[in-house]
């Protein structure tokens, strides 16, 4: 059995969405010390940015016509939707940022639709765990209440469009400690990382026990 891994944060180790990931794949590791997992990082290591407009217009190219660049770009989404595809289980610790879809997310969901046949249900049955983390609080009756874009957006995307039994782990409130202007919100802050740690070990005890 296989578990993808896909973080997409900036941060490097001062990730809270890698920090769910690595709670959920420490109780992964745990019951499953055999099996494979494969990493890849769409922060530190993004791929590029012309790469789904250039595999695109590939599509309108001959095969014997295609740029160098062309060629690259429809073998880099081939691989993506590929190494999606031949995954058994998924972790995607993917963060809000500006309100929206990591433009590193966005960049690789597009390569791995370019990447398959039109419709195609690549996840369809399989376990996804996402996990997200945004900065504020945008719970209703807060003056952000609405302004994640990005988590509606996930879940249609993995649950209606292609097809996978999701779980959503969310943490709110990150930059509480970070932000002087959230002080006061520690106790919230601290409340809700509890909540969220406890909530990813759990979905990874579930995960690991399909």
């Amino acid at each position: 059995m296989t578990l993808l891994r896909i973080d997409a944060s900036i941060l490097g180790p001062a990730s809270a969405s890698s920090e769910l990931a690595d709670l959920v794949l420490a109780e992964w590791s745990a019951q499953r010390p055999d099996e494979k997992v494969v990493t890849r990082h769409l922060g530190s290591d993004p791929l590029p940015a012309d790469a789904w407009a250039t595999a695109v217009g590939a599509g309108y190219t001959p095969a014997d016509q295609r740029s160098d660049a062309q060629k690259s770009a429809v073998a880099l989404a081939a691989e993506l939707n590929t190494e999606l595809a031949a995954a058994d289980a998924v972790v995607l610790a993917f963060p809000l940022y500006n309100w929206g879809v990591s433009p590193h997310v966005q960049n690789w969901i597009n390569l791995v639709i370019a990447g398959g046949a039109p419709g195609s249900r690549i996840l369809e049955g399989k376990p996804v765990i996402l996990l997200t983390t945004r900065g504020g609080n945008y719970s209703p009756g807060t003056p952000k209440h609405g302004w994640d874009h990005s988590t509606p957006y996930l879940r249609r995307v993995l649950d209606e469009v292609w097809g996978a039994d999701l779980t959503v782990v969310e943490r709110e409130f990150t930059m509480v400690g970070v932000n002087p202007a959230l002080d006061q919100f520690a106790e919230l802050g601290a409340q809700l990382k509890q909540t969220a740690h406890e909530a990813a070990v759990n979905a990874g005890k579930a995960l690991a026990a399909r």
